[in-house]
């Protein structure tokens, strides 16, 4: 596809940026049609698309269908949400063993649908796990495993994004007629090319990168700024009132666009350091601010959950609740009973706590330990709003929607997951197992690697902690998975190895700062 890193304006698209989405006005009445030229890439004509479906959205406007927006249309695809938390560990919540965490809205809504005990990030940090779940590939795969500095994650004013020419979920449900919001925390790169806007989205509010990332004493960073669309609104950003805005932002566009499909992509500021929470929940958990804010996030999906009670759209909508990368281990969070933290390639920093709900759909009040990812959302998604992933290049997620559904005798669609640490192969899982490859040098996101790490073999069924090394009684299990990694290593590389099926990252020139405009 030829799509341009820095693609020109579009007018309508501008003036559509400037505004809220309970501000768009109705410009495409039904059955009128837009010529698109020869000239008009897909990301272009995409954008365009989005605006004409945008003006449709709202009462007294007409969905594509040419059904009027206010009512409901029984054979129209469904709606998604997805919840992306930032840093919270796979014990935070009740339903996944917490003791400290008052979580009864998460609770219930595994209760009422289907928590996945075997779900990965493929990432122990922000950046490259948020690229996985936008594009259904392992970071290396998309080039956005580090920045262009060769660190972990990106930083404000980087040269690196996400590259427009990958296909990203929110593009391939654009195509179908969906409504596209991202309200939270991008983090896939700050200049314009890069933001939400330009990935598909109709609808963006909030910060570009990480809340600890703004302006400070001796760093040359500018405040954090919040975002409506591509205008910086407010800097720096109050972070005490981010997860209370963010829900009133998702249930304004649910409302909005009750009559047509919708995305939404909510992934949360919070439970990132520094944490924060508004003053209703603020020093009321048993667990500090990190409490404080883990509970806010529950009461957010409660009230989202009850917007689509209300509206009539809860039995067409699934809802899907997770985080990013594992608990640091320090500020409160908690991974048990795994072992390791978010950074590291333990499953302590990737496995993550998930739930998803469908009432009628997903089976009530079951439990998936089949190994399933973030990568997989894109293809499930796909196949549920009837239609396919991107054909002209490798997408390493799978459709699970057998497993979701719980068909019975389902299995994982993966042969194996790969553990990368930046650039580097570290584990592979296969099944139950997990094998730890053996590195001179095993590297760490931040400061000096660990020197001659072991080769170690564990089995996850019995034993999710990875305690016992059982290498030496498999050795079977150990050649198969070391084929495995050599595998991985000729298509997506390893340090000072590219792989064969690499993609580029997108790129900017002279990056530039986002700062209020006075």
């Amino acid at each position: 596809m030829n799509k341009n890193l820095n693609p020109v304006r579009n007018s309508k698209a501008d003036k559509y940026m400037e505004q809220t989405p309970l501000e768009v006005s109705c410009r495409f009445p039904p059955g009128r049609k837009t010529k698109i030229s020869n000239g008009v890439n897909r990301r272009d004509f995409l954008k365009v698309a989005g605006l004409a479906a945008a003006s449709l959205a709202l009462p007294g406007c007409f969905s594509a269908s040419g059904q009027p927006s206010g009512k409901s249309d029984a054979s129209r695809p469904p709606n998604f949400i997805v919840i992306f938390c930032d840093d919270l560990g796979y014990g935070d919540l009740g339903c996944f063993g917490s003791k400290k965490h008052r979580t009864p809205n998460l609770d219930k809504m595994a209760a009422e649908g289907m928590r996945f005990t075997s779900f990965y990030v493929t990432s122990g940090v922000c950046t490259p796990s948020r690229s996985s779940l936008m594009t259904g590939c392992y970071p290396r795969r998309v080039n956005m495993h580090q920045d262009s500095e060769g660190l972990c994650v990106l930083f404000p004013s980087g040269k690196r994004g996400l590259n427009p020419d990958e296909i990203t979920i929110a593009e391939i449900l654009k195509e179908r007629g969906y409504a596209t919001a991202c309200v939270g925390k991008w983090h896939l790169g700050d200049q314009p090319q890069f933001l939400p806007t330009r990935q598909g989205f109709d609808y963006y509010y909030g910060i570009p990168y990480s809340n600890d990332m703004g302006g400070r004493e001796g760093a040359k960073r500018p405040p954090l700024p919040l975002l409506r669309n591509e205008k910086v609104i407010e800097a720096p950003a109050d972070q005490n009132t981010l997860t209370k805005r963010y829900t009133e932002e998702v249930i304004k566009f649910i409302t909005a666009n009750k009559g047509r499909p919708f995305f939404v992509y909510l992934p949360h500021t919070m439970v990132h350091n520094p944490v924060h929470s508004s003053e209703k929940f603020r020093g009321k958990s048993a667990n500090g601010g990190y409490g404080d804010a883990t509970e806010e996030i529950d009461f957010s999906t409660g009230e989202i959950l009850s917007t689509l009670k209300m509206l009539g759209l809860d039995r067409n909508t699934l809802v899907i609740f997770t985080s990013d990368n594992g608990a640091s281990n320090r500020f409160g969070g908690s991974n048990a009973p795994l072992s390791g933290f978010k950074g590291s390639t333990m499953e302590g920093g990737m496995r993550e706590p998930c739930i998803m709900r469908w009432p009628g759909r997903i089976p009530a009040g079951q439990t998936c330990n089949q190994l399933t990812c973030t990568m997989d959302l894109l293809p499930t998604f796909a196949k549920l709003a009837g239609t396919k992933p991107p054909g002209d290049r490798v997408i390493d997620g799978k459709n699970i929607w057998p497993l979701m559904s719980g068909k019975k005798g389902a299995k994982t669609p993966h042969e194996a997951f790969y553990y990368y640490q930046i650039d580097q192969l570290q584990a592979v899982r296969s099944g139950r197992w997990k094998l730890h490859l053996s590195l001179e040098l095993k590297k760490r996101n931040w400061g000096k690697g660990v020197p001659d790490a072991p080769l170690q073999l564990y089995d996850l069924e019995a034993d999710i902690a990875e305690k016992n090394n059982v290498a030496d009684k498999h050795p079977d299990v150990v050649k198969r998975l070391l084929a495995l990694a050599e595998k991985a290593r000729e298509d997506l590389g390893d340090v000072k190895r590219p792989g064969k099926h690499q993609r580029p990252a997108g790129l900017a020139v002279s990056p530039k700062p986002l700062l209020l405009s006075e």
